[in-house]
C-alpha cells in the first residue's frame, strides 16, 4: 500500500518512540546498526514510522517499540524522512494493537498528561533536522527528544564522546552514546519558547563557512568544563 492510500484510511495519528535497525547498515563490528525511530500514524494493520535512515521497498524490519513492543513488518512505501511497515500480525495480536491503540489516543488527548511529557522532555512536530560539525560538514539526523541544555539525537553517524557539533542552531558537544544515537549537551541554554525553531532545520540549509564555525566552537568550549 501507498502512503498515500494509507492517509485516507482510519487510524491513530500517535506519537511512540522505538529503535530499528537496516540489515544493509553495519557497524564498526559487523553488526547491523541501530536507530531511534517513531511513529506518527498506526492501525493495526500499517503504521508510518519516522526515520534517520530511510530503507527501501521490501526491507523486512523488525522494531521495538516501548508501547507495542518487539513487531515485525515490510516496508511498502517510503516518503521523505519516514516509511511505511505494512505489519505481519495474527488475529489476536492484532486486537491487542487496536485495544492498546485506542487507550493511547485517549492518553495522549489529556491535556494534564501531556503538560508533565512537556516538564520531562520536548518531542518535536517534526523529528528532521542538519548536524554541523566543526569542519563545516553537514549530516541529515533525527531528533529523538530535546530540552532545554540539549538534545538526543540519531543519524546515520556516531561521533565519538567530546565532538562539538551544532544540532540545527544550537551549538554543543556530544557527552555520551545511547542505544541508537547520542546525547548531545549545549554550551548554552537555550529559550525554552524558541527551542525548536532553532533545533528543527531542513536539510536544504545551506552550510555554514568552516573556519568561523570552528573557532565559534573552540571559544565557547574554553568556557565549558
Amino acid at each position: 500500500m501507498s502512503v498515500e492510500k494509507f492517509l485516507k484510511q482510519r487510524a491513530v495519528n500517535v506519537v511512540v518512540s522505538g529503535q530499528y535497525t537496516l540489515s544493509n547498515w553495519l557497524d564498526s563490528a559487523g553488526n547491523p546498526r541501530s536507530f531511534a525511530c517513531r511513529t506518527s500514524r498506526v492501525s493495526p494493520f500499517r503504521m508510518i514510522v519516522d526515520v534517520p535512515v530511510v530503507g527501501r521497498i521490501g526491507d523486512r524490519i523488525t522494531p521495538y517499540f516501548g508501547d507495542f513492543g518487539h513487531l515485525e513488518g515490510r516496508i511498502s512505501d517510503t516518503i521523505s524522512g519516514s516509511f511505511l511497515l505494512e505489519l505481519n500480525m495474527t488475529p489476536p495480536m492484532r486486537q491487542k494493537l487496536s485495544d492498546k491503540l485506542t487507550w493511547l489516543e485517549k492518553f495522549q488527548k489529556d491535556p494534564t498528561v501531556r503538560e508533565e511529557r512537556k516538564q520531562a522532555r520536548l518531542i518535536p512536530a517534526s523529528p528532521h533536522s542538519m548536524l554541523t560539525f566543526a569542519d563545516g560538514s553537514m549530516k541529515s539526523c533525527f531528533v529523538i527528544d530535546m530540552s532545554v541544555s540539549g538534545a538526543a539525537v540519531s543519524a546515520d553517524v556516531q561521533p565519538e564522546v567530546g565532538t562539538p557539533l551544532a544540532v540545527g542552531a544550537c551549538v554543543g558537544r556530544v557527552v555520551r552514546h545511547l542505544q541508537g544515537g547520542f546525547a548531545v549537551k549545549f554550551v548554552e541554554q537555550q529559550n525554552r519558547e524558541q527551542l525548536e525553531r532553532r533545533i528543527i532545520r531542513a536539510p536544504a540549509a545551506p552550510p555554514p563557512r568552516a573556519t568561523p564555525f570552528a573557532a565559534q566552537m573552540d571559544s565557547m568550549y574554553e568556557e565549558v568544563d
